[in-house]
């Protein structure tokens, strides 16, 4: 069974705001959100089949040996199983999940999250064809509009976070969604979260910055977003994709910095913008992190730690996390 949630995606006003708020500030910053129109969709599924990328290979490689395991745990001979993803894309690790909830012949809502309504098409499609029995919800929202939406969901429930999306936030961020998570769902709320791995700098830089060129595409389609929506005169050749590495808060960071000194004006915004040559706009941040510091977001936010889960080379890892007080004694 096929669904679509009402509710909307950002919209052109929210867009407006934070790009206005975004460009005045300085430095200079988009919100991440932004990639995800149906082009920026397209370019990061290229880039998880990237051979620099290593991250959706490790977090696959991670479920396709622990699904069963997870599921187990959070299900508890329960005949059914609500599962809630924030940031779903096309969930196409996700399938793995929902398949061994499937193997286990228990019931099935799956309620991804996404701005991105061509990717939450694409995978609503596909597991419909795949996993007929799972009943697919699909949310194009952004996060809070979702979970304002979703407090009624039944027990037990699982939330998922994965491919290291919670990288994208500064901690204090990311323990502020969890804390709004567990608000949101009352009760026993289990929660998957993948997190990369602190490792050596060339090898995180090479994965936001592959030989192809797709992660700087990726990057550079903010700006014919801006083009498009709100009438930027952004000229894509002024502007190269940076990708370094940021010891002191253990992040790669992504900019676009400009190669020469010019303006750039923004229609809708009434903005006019002036680049000096070195000037960069930070698109995206994406932490690296070791188990205290997830044991201390997941604490902040309202979750116990239950299970860590990496691959076999430890640069990548899930976490299995509890709401307390929900029934599970046994945290490893």
């Amino acid at each position: 069974m096929i669904g679509w949630g009402a509710t909307p995606g950002p919209g052109r006003a929210s867009i407006r705001d934070d790009v206005r708020r975004g460009l005045t500030a300085h430095p200079k910053t988009l919100p991440p959100y932004l990639f995800y129109d149906d082009a920026g969709s397209r370019l990061f599924e290229r880039i998880t089949e990237l051979p620099e990328y290593y991250l959706t290979r490790a977090e696959r490689g991670i479920l396709a040996s622990h699904a069963r395991e997870i599921v187990e745990r959070v299900r508890r001979s329960a005949e059914a199983l609500t599962v809630i993803e924030l940031g779903a894309g096309s969930a196409s690790k996700t399938e793995i999940l929902l398949g061994a909830i499937v193997e286990q012949r228990a019931r099935c809502t799956y309620i991804p999250i996404d701005v991105s309504r061509s990717a939450l098409a694409e995978a609503t499609q596909r597991l419909g064809e795949a996993l007929p029995n799972v009943t697919v919800r699909a949310m194009p929202a952004t996060y809070d509009r979702a979970l304002r939406a979703l407090n009624d969901t039944p027990l037990p429930r699982l939330v998922l976070f994965l491919g290291s999306s919670v990288g994208n936030l500064s901690d204090d961020e990311a323990s502020d969604l969890l804390r709004r998570v567990r608000f949101a769902f009352p009760g026993e709320t289990w929660l998957l979260l993948g997190t990369d791995l602190r490792k050596a700098p060339a090898v995180l830089c090479a994965a936001y910055d592959d030989a192809a060129g797709v992660t700087a595409a990726f990057n550079k389609n903010l700006l014919v977003r801006i083009n498009r929506e709100l009438g930027g005169n952004f000229e894509l050749d002024s502007f190269r994709h940076v990708a370094r590495w940021n010891a002191d808060e253990s992040r790669i960071e992504m900019h676009l910095e400009s190669m020469r000194v010019h303006e750039v004006v923004i229609d809708a915004l009434g903005l006019r913008l002036r680049f000096d040559v070195g000037d960069t706009i930070h698109t995206e941040s994406c932490s690296k992190y070791d188990l205290p510091r997830v044991e201390r977001l997941l604490a902040a936010g309202g979750f116990a730690l239950a299970s860590t889960f990496p691959d076999r080379e430890l640069g990548f890892a899930l976490h299995l996390g509890v709401t307390p007080h929900s029934g599970d004694d046994d945290h490893a």
